[in-house]
């Protein structure tokens, strides 16, 4: 294959190709936060000369421009589980009013079990807050524990 030379010296279109595709695949190992917003001032030429890009500078850069990354979906996956585990503490009220409902309906429907019914409905009551107590518990777990 016959190697075309550039007008202004010894670099060959392979030359120039390859160097394309190495700063290509240097993007494509660097995060997208990293990549996109990068600042201008950062991309001078003035920043080659003072830091070298070296393989162990550019895994040191990729340690810690990740880290704050890795620590934003840490903390976005925390605020999601309480969130979730919070929906069960909905989930627990809407069942206490189910409970005391379904007293009402049923004490409407035979007076002389008053007596029977009410415990039936204290306990279900106890179970419901318990769960939802449980879920609370749960969410503030996720928030400060982890």
């Amino acid at each position: 294959m016959p190697q075309v030379t550039h007008a202004a010296g010894n670099d060959t279109v392979i030359d120039r190709v390859t160097f394309k595709v190495r700063a290509g695949s240097r993007a494509l190992y660097r995060p997208l936060s990293a990549s996109v917003l990068s600042r201008p001032e950062m991309t001078s030429e003035s920043s080659v000369a003072v830091m070298p890009q070296s393989s162990l500078t550019q895994v040191t850069l990729r340690g810690f421009q990740t880290s704050a990354v890795s620590r934003d979906i840490d903390t976005a996956a925390k605020f999601i589980g309480a969130g979730a585990a919070t929906v069960g503490v909905a989930g627990s009220g809407a069942g206490i009013g189910t409970v005391f409902g379904s007293l009402i309906i049923g004490y409407a429907r035979n007076p002389s079990l008053k007596q029977q019914l009410f415990s039936y409905a204290i306990l279900g009551f106890a179970l419901s807050e318990a769960m939802g107590l449980f879920c609370l518990m749960v969410a503030f777990l996720i928030l400060f524990a982890m």
